[in-house]
């Protein structure tokens, strides 16, 4: 799991990345497709190339057996909105994959809506058999991403991310970092599973330890690393632990910020938390 916290941190710049692709569409408008097929089921996003690097016309045509069963205009919230579909697997093509182990594969379509690093969101689209047509549902996944991953080698993937709701809460964006964060899709809804996973969740907190300790030696006070850290210890069951090293942690690193700034800081967190549910 070396590369797992990499992987993660790395998510939270694939914002500047896109933004950087862009410009390669920075031409006179003519039409893109990125397409997908899995058994029987087929599927094509087709956008106009953007002027100005503005995204229009862009459709989803899903077909089952040679037959167009969804025909339509993809919801923007405006036109730098862009389909990203190749952007997880490395490859320029639409995800089709059965997400929840029902012999049905759903289509994913993922989109970056511009700018230096947000956001990410993926439209998720299920078959249902009674009215033979396809639901929808969005879940935004913020500055980072996710990646497809069979954790427990069940037949079922998860998708693995990170929080993006600790990005700027305790410290400026590029010093943000953020606990594990693991879904799975389930006939139409997302459900956060993270806690099934205690082994990875605390080898993702190891290596934001690992992290903060480096960059403390660099000057940083590290407050998002540590946030980021105890929420980690949270989800293993271990809060009043993570708050113990914590506490020990930034008693060393608030020598200029004296007390009150240290006892804020630690005030913002318990209310962070509890809003996020972190804190039960």
């Amino acid at each position: 799991m070396q590369n797992h916290l990499r992987f993660l941190l790395s998510q939270s710049l694939i914002g500047l990345a896109v933004f950087s692709q862009i410009a390669i569409f920075a031409q006179p408008s003519s039409a893109e497709t990125m397409t997908g097929q899995l058994g029987n089921v087929s599927a094509e996003i087709s956008y106009d190339k953007p002027e100005e690097y503005q995204y229009k016309n862009v459709r989803l045509q899903i077909s089952r057996a040679g037959k167009i069963v969804l025909d339509q205009k993809l919801p923007q919230e405006s036109e730098y909105d862009r389909p990203v579909g190749g952007i997880y697997e490395k490859e320029d093509k639409l995800p089709i994959l059965d997400l929840d182990g029902d012999k049905e594969p759903e289509v994913v379509a993922d989109f970056f809506t511009g700018g230096a690093h947000c956001c990410t969101y993926s439209l998720i689209y299920r078959y249902d058999k009674k009215s033979q047509k396809y639901t929808q549902i969005r879940h935004d996944w913020g500055n980072g991403a996710y990646r497809f991953k069979d954790i427990d080698k069940d037949g079922i993937v998860e998708l693995e991310s990170q929080d993006d709701r600790f990005a700027y809460a305790f410290t400026a964006y590029a010093a943000s970092a953020y606990p594990l964060q693991i879904w799975q899709y389930r006939q139409g809804k997302m459900v956060d599973v993270t806690r099934r996973y205690p082994k990875l969740i605390y080898s993702h907190a190891s290596e934001l330890w690992k992290t903060y300790t480096e960059i403390r030696q660099q000057g940083d006070d590290g407050k998002g690393f540590l946030a980021a850290y105890l929420a980690d210890k949270y989800l293993l069951g271990q809060g009043e632990d993570g708050w113990k090293r914590v506490r020990q942690a930034y008693t060393k690193s608030d020598a200029s910020g004296g007390l009150r700034q240290r006892n804020q800081y630690f005030a913002d967190i318990r209310k962070f938390f509890r809003e996020t549910g972190y804190i039960k």
